[in-house]
């Protein structure tokens, strides 16, 4: 009975592609806006998870989100070393700096500074050069993106190609000389504005002279100690906010999932695409089951029960709910493969695969709760009368 199901359903292409391209429909709206959520969501912390160091992020209890920095007064990162379970604390500068380009244009930059004598927050990844150039005289590091883009100097040849960055290259950030020294490899940012690292002193140089310029304090605990009972001590002790990488990257997700529009927007997209899948869906699907009522009027005049008929006809539902949701996927995943190289934001990971999977089994579901009804209801006679 179950084969007789499946070659029901395949024998109607018309219908039987119908019903697939509705599901797929769905799957690839909702697998697509959503990785591309998760992406941008991804990029509002993407620094955290490229400086791999720190156990313990700490900074100004006000402080809302990784581009939200308050500054501190330097004697707060002795006052951070004094606790109980830090095995070393280092100082960062996190800023915006515009950098000045050789055709005069402004650009502006995110300048991070990091410890001079452990160059502990440095990038993680090089490309080109050492992070120990970063001690020699007037030296930074520039993200990739940024020295191949934004950074990049302009071709003398009219309408060509931008000249990446290479070591040797200067640039002016407010009004400093700056030699780059090296290129490395990081997350691209929220605003996709180019990093720049330097050392901490050289960072505050550089930096518009303001009473107080320590952003964070990174933390490394000593070996054995608890996370989070060490942030609560640095709290105690200190009056600042402590929070684990983890645990920092959520304040920053939180912050723009509470006051911007991105969950909004993306939130109607992947509605929009339930709806749509789930009425082509529904239409397509039910269409079928009365072109083949009276098939199934036959099975029932000869005995076959509800249940099985029910079963058959979930059978079906499922087997292009698999069909469906696998082409949305692929589709959705050879998007995203092929905008890897651009600054669109594309991060697939399983969790939303799970939830379009959920999707699609609500969508299938609901499309064979109104051919069971009508199954349920029919009448052999009526069958054989018409």
């Amino acid at each position: 009975m179950y084969w007789l199901a499946l070659k029901m359903l395949f024998n109607d292409k018309a219908k039987f592609f119908g019903i697939v391209m509705g599901v797929t429909l769905a799957s690839l709206v909702i697998t697509q806006q959503g990785s591309i959520f998760v992406g941008i969501l991804g990029r509002t912390f993407g620094v955290i998870t490229d400086m791999n160091y720190p156990d313990i992020w700490v900074m100004d209890p006000k402080v809302q989100f990784i581009d939200d920095t308050k500054p501190l007064t330097d004697t707060k990162l002795y006052e951070v070393r004094g606790v109980p379970g830090v095995a070393s604390a280092m100082p960062l500068y996190k800023g915006m700096i515009r950098a000045r380009m050789e055709n005069g244009l402004f650009q502006n930059c995110n300048l991070y500074g990091v410890d001079d004598s452990t160059l502990m927050g440095g990038p993680g990844e090089m490309i080109v050069g050492k992070l120990a150039d970063l001690r020699m005289a007037d030296s930074v590091i520039v993200d990739l993106e940024g020295a191949t883009d934004k950074l990049a100097k302009p071709n003398p040849v009219k309408g060509g190609p931008k000249i990446p960055l290479k070591i040797g290259d200067t640039l002016e950030l407010n009004d400093h000389r700056a030699v780059v020294v090296g290129i490395c490899k990081g997350s691209r940012t929220f605003q996709s504005q180019p990093n720049v690292f330097t050392t901490y002193s050289r960072a505050v140089t550089f930096a518009p002279r303001e009473r107080k310029l320590l952003s964070f304090v990174l933390v490394k605990a000593e070996p054995g100690e608890n996370l989070d009972e060490l942030t609560r001590r640095i709290t105690e002790r200190t009056g600042l906010a402590a929070y684990t990488a983890n645990q920092f990257k959520m304040l920053t997700v939180n912050y723009f999932l509470k006051y911007t529009g991105i969950p909004i927007n993306f939130g109607i997209a992947v509605s929009l695409g339930f709806l749509v899948g789930t009425l082509i869906t529904g239409f397509m699907f039910y269409s079928f089951t009365l072109d083949n009522l009276k098939f199934l009027g036959t099975l029932k005049a000869m005995g076959t029960g509800d249940s099985m008929l029910m079963r058959m006809i979930l059978l079906q539902a499922m087997a292009v709910g698999v069909i469906g949701f696998g082409m949305g996927v692929g589709i959705a995943t050879l998007f995203g493969v092929s905008m890897r190289e651009t600054q669109l934001a594309f991060w697939l990971t399983w969790q939303l695969l799970v939830v379009s999977g959920g999707a699609v089994v609500i969508i299938c579901m609901l499309a064979a709760m109104l051919s069971v009804r009508k199954v349920v209801a029919l009448e052999p006679a009526m069958v054989f009368k018409g």
